[in-house]
């Protein structure tokens, strides 16, 4: 599972920054083809500084690229009836700290794989005016290529991704069981108890 994570937020990552730069009326892969490759020469290049300032890199993520993603349908899959029973406050805290989370492990995953080489092995057609599906492979010296498939939509006039599966399994899925286990263990309010607690970890250790 924690391979898994980390390769999909990697390359998660390397496809919602592309869409943080351009319009919503450019095709999804043409977006893809043209950004990502500026957005793997910056990381590249500045890899040592944000190694050494991961606080930096997490400021990269969450001002630049997570505006792009459409956290309210994530948050609400990933809850699954756990989402329709809770509150506002709830679900709104839930959201914040859901964010933080993924903020944090992007941030770290694209650092350890900026150097894997991106390819597009083919294209799909939109399934609707509103949606896109993008195919990407991801290229490791020694071992097979890992296939991914992301998933999009435009209801506001942004094109935002909600989802991304890597060799056939679904990030929103994984984080869904996860946190179902969780859910039934302790509830919700523990739940975000716990992701509050670590990010708050994660970011104190930002600043030392």
């Amino acid at each position: 599972m924690k391979r898994f994570l980390r390769v999909s937020m990697a390359s998660f990552l390397l496809l919602v920054s592309a869409f943080a730069f351009a319009a919503s009326e450019a095709p999804p892969l043409d977006i893809v083809r043209t950004t990502t490759d500026s957005v793997l020469a910056r990381v590249k290049a500045d890899k040592d500084t944000l190694r050494a300032d991961p606080g930096k890199m997490f400021d990269l993520v969450s001002e630049l690229i997570f505006p792009h993603f459409d956290f309210a349908i994530m948050a609400q899959w990933v809850l699954g009836d756990s989402w329709a029973g809770a509150d506002e406050a709830t679900r709104t805290a839930f959201v914040d700290q859901f964010r933080k989370l993924l903020v944090r492990t992007y941030a770290t995953a694209l650092l350890e794989f900026s150097d894997q080489t991106i390819g597009y092995p083919d294209i799909e057609p939109p399934a609707a005016a509103n949606t896109a599906t993008v195919k990407q492979e991801i290229s490791q010296p020694g071992s097979e290529s890992i296939p991914i498939v992301y998933r999009l939509h435009n209801k506001t006039g942004d094109w935002k991704v909600f989802d991304v599966s890597v060799d056939g399994v679904s990030l929103i899925k994984t984080y869904r069981a996860s946190f179902a286990a969780a859910i039934k263990n302790d509830g919700l309010p523990a739940l975000i108890q716990n992701l509050e607690a670590k990010n708050q970890q994660f970011a104190a250790a930002k600043t030392q």
